[in-house]
């Protein structure tokens, strides 16, 4: 990839402000979340009982996003741990909302909680910040303790809708998020098998795998036929990529390729839709009659794909009618430590997690102290806009900064305008509706119109409560560009930036390779699919840390080079790597063997010491690789080409902070 001389501001934020991707979000989800604002809005016009209908389409809308893709129970907790976290920092902010210094205390305090949620992924982030934003929008509106507990009661019933909305097909498929996930993969196992051997586009299908191993693996009541087949499709669709991405020239014939990709694509239509696999069938008889003359990798690959031929046709609901199989959980490797003890790991200065939730906790209570001595009015908007930007690290602050405070300017003016030119309540929720749609939908493909929209919706449903929106419109302005401009200062002022933590995410990967390979001298599948599964996880943190690097204004342009390049050759040498679990465990573990591979590990464990920082560590020649295998060949080239890179200092051009 590319990398700039310098960093800047425009490409920074070209990607996020001039670019519009296709929206991944499904119109059902995105219908069913509007659904889930809208019904309470016109339930409460049509009974009299408005006011009541507002907290619950408040309720509602805040935790709309917790609404992710994934198995129906996970998709039930996050969405009502969000809503319990909202209910009960509204029920503070109720109760609260009058006593200045109370406020503040719990702004700080529930600023850092919020904060520090980031270690735990982005489910349990968006539960930290809806609970922030509904402590400030609440604290406006102070009230009695029997209202307050009664209108937190009414959040907590709005977010719980959301989630009856959200499972509310669970008895009708429990599998079915599975089989989207399943489908997805083996539509991007096709499009990998099109390919020429050696391009360099190819899916995401590491990020695929871990999502789905982390989804399948990871349940504990996946019992019956149809979870034992999502399984086997897991596992079968782990040994075709490995067959496609081992196979050379000779053996990626257009035909065979086109057939493979055939069957490939049938069996995604199978899980997608949930009919019998006949095409899958049929694709796959047509692929073994042009077996006989494959070369050995195709040949081989029929094997597994007719494991998920034959289990397409159980991935569903019918499969349930089988008794059931042993549940498998989650494997360590997939696992993180107790979430109280990776809690404890992280509270200390040097854990960016720990930083970035001082920040956020200092960040939102200044916010309230500012917006409450000053006696601004609306200023809630400050608070609630600077739990909304700030992040854990600056490239994704600057962005949601600037989309945050053109996309209010956006909401505010369209939305002042709708409301003035629609005369009835009915036609402002109707309005509302429009608008939740929109956000939803558009909240992960363009943020800024998705904060325009969101804006809007937030502005009519005080409207609705009788606030009126053009006499707030300055102050909602003025709010969301002091927010912005705070967030921006803080995190100049105390700082997490990545150039200090993309050296210690690479060697964390090569650590992991390191043990794959490692792994690939025992006869333990077991705890080889656990390492495997721990080298994709720390990949994807590897290239999340890269990708941070890019955004970030000074770094300098040779580390964005080097880390660019040791990305690159280390993720060649984990392919070339992968290649060798198509060998039988008797060759992978033979003495000459197993000692070969040992030294390849060791040589990418002093590639990842060299960059943790140990100034003196050696790198030892890569070991020439036994025999004329092109698999070993291929290993010992990428091995060699990897510590060529690290050769000159890293550190030389990372600084210090």
């Amino acid at each position: 990839m590319p990398v700039n001389s310098r960093w800047s501001l425009r490409a920074a934020l070209d990607s996020k402000l001039l670019r519009f991707s296709r929206p991944d979000v499904p119109l059902v989800v995105a219908t069913r979340n509007t659904a889930g604002v809208v019904l309470p809005l016109l339930l409460g016009l049509a009974l009299g009982k408005l006011g009541i209908g507002i907290w619950l389409a408040l309720g509602a809308l805040v935790v709309m996003f917790s609404d992710q893709p994934g198995p129906y129970r996970q998709r039930l907790s996050h969405i009502a741990l969000a809503a319990l976290g909202a209910a009960l920092a509204g029920w503070a902010g109720f109760v609260f909302g009058a006593q200045r210094e109370i406020m503040i205390a719990l702004a700080l305090l529930l600023g850092f909680g919020g904060g520090l949620l980031v270690q735990f992924g982005a489910a349990a982030s968006r539960i930290g910040m809806t609970s922030m934003i509904l402590l400030v929008i609440a604290g406006a509106s102070p009230m009695p303790l029997a209202q307050a507990t009664l209108d937190g009661l009414l959040l907590l019933a709005g977010g719980l809708l959301q989630a009856l909305l959200a499972v509310a097909a669970w008895p009708l498929g429990r599998c079915r998020p599975q089989r989207m996930l399943l489908a997805q993969i083996y539509r991007e196992l096709a499009q990998l098998t099109r390919q020429r051997p050696g391009d360099d586009v190819a899916p995401p299908l590491s990020e695929r795998m871990l999502d789905a191993q982390t989804m399948l693996l990871g349940e504990r009541d996946a019992h019956g036929r149809a979870s034992e087949a999502l399984l086997v499709l897991l596992d079968a669709a782990e040994q075709l990529r490995l067959h496609v991405l081992a196979a050379d020239d000779a053996m990626h014939t257009p035909a065979l390729s086109h057939d493979t990709a055939t069957v490939l694509d049938a069996i995604a239509a199978a899980l997608q839709t949930g009919a019998p696999g006949s095409a899958a069938v049929n694709a796959l008889r047509r692929l073994q009659q042009q077996s006989a003359v494959a070369g050995m990798t195709q040949a081989a690959m029929l094997a597994p794909l007719a494991r998920a031929v034959r289990n397409a046709n159980w991935a569903g609901s019918a499969g349930e009618l089988r008794a059931a199989v042993a549940e498998r959980s989650l494997p360590p490797a997939l696992r993180g430590d107790s979430p109280w003890v990776q809690l404890r790991a992280n509270l200390n200065m040097k854990s960016a997690a720990f930083r970035h939730a001082l920040r956020m906790g200092v960040a939102l209570a200044l916010g309230v102290a500012v917006e409450r001595y000053l006696g601004l009015a609306h200023g809630y908007w400050l608070p609630m806009t600077l739990a909304i930007v700030l992040r854990a690290d600056f490239a994704a602050t600057l962005s949601f900064g600037v989309q945050r405070a053109l996309g209010t300017v956006l909401g505010l003016l369209l939305t002042t305008l709708l409301l003035n030119l629609s005369s009835s309540s009915l036609a402002a929720i109707l309005l509302l509706g429009a608008l939740a749609f929109l956000f939803r939908w558009l909240g992960n493909s363009n943020y800024l119109l998705a904060v325009a929209a969101l804006t809007g919706a937030v502005v009519i449903l005080l409207a609705l409560a009788g606030e009126s929106a053009a006499q707030s419109m300055h102050d909602r302005l003025i709010a969301t560009f002091l927010a912005c401009g705070a967030a921006l200062a803080g995190y100049l002022l105390w700082p997490t930036w990545e150039r200090t933590r993309i050296q210690p995410a690479l060697a964390a990967m090569l650590h992991a390779y390191a043990d794959y390979l490692a792994a690939l001298t025992g006869a333990d599948a077991r705890r080889l699919a656990h390492m495997r599964a721990a080298s994709r996880l720390a990949r994807v943190n590897a290239l999340a840390s890269l990708e941070r690097l890019r955004g970030e204004p000074f770094a300098t342009a040779e580390l964005r080079m080097r880390a660019e390049r040791v990305f690159a050759h280390a993720n060649r040498l984990v392919r070339s790597a992968m290649s060798l679990e198509l060998l039988p465990v008797e060759q992978r573990a033979a003495p000459a063997a197993a000692a070969w591979l040992r030294q390849c590990a060791e040589g990418v464990n002093a590639c990842a010491r060299h960059l943790d920082g140990v100034r003196d560590v050696a790198l030892p020649p890569p070991p020439a690789a036994p025999g004329e295998g092109m698999v070993l060949q291929r290993l010992t080239d990428a091995l060699r080409a990897l510590q060529n890179v690290l050769q000159p200092a890293v550190a030389a051009g990372a600084g210090t902070d």
